[in-house]
Order: C-alpha cells, then structure tokens, then sequence
C-alpha cells in the first residue's frame, strides 16, 4: 500500500476514533487511537501526519493534520 493521506484514513477510521479527534484536537493520542490509525494505515506513519512522541511517551498528530481536522470538524458541527 502506498502512503496515505489524512483525509484518504479518515474515513476508515472507527466513528469513535472521528469523534475523540474531533473532541480532542491536538491533544495526545491515546493508545486504542494509535491502533486504530496503525490499522487503517497498515503500520505506516507518514511524517506529513504523524508527528510521533512528543516527549514522556506520548504520540501526536502534525500540525497539518490537526488543522485538517479543526476544518471537518467546524463543517460538520
């Protein structure tokens, strides 16, 4: 599978893990999160969306993306 965008993991994602982003933009990601993004992804973490640890082990998404999602998230609230 070739790298993929956020927008393209988006809609794979479970209803829940869309709703927690949306709730918790730019927060740490938990780890049923993580997974759930590693799922749909098969394990790629693309430096375009993937920030990665952001120190005491916790993992974020990049600046991009959380912008991307405040934009889905404003338009469907």
């Amino acid at each position: 599978m070739g790298s993929m965008d956020f927008p393209q993991i988006w809609p794979l994602l479970k209803d829940s893990s869309r709703q927690w982003l949306m709730e918790h933009n730019g927060e740490p990601l938990p780890d049923d999160l993580i997974a759930d993004i590693l799922r749909v992804t098969g394990g790629e973490q693309n430096a375009q969306w993937w920030a990665g640890d952001a120190g005491e082990g916790e993992t974020q998404l990049s600046d991009e993306a959380v912008d991307w999602i405040e934009t889905v998230a404003n338009d469907e609230g």
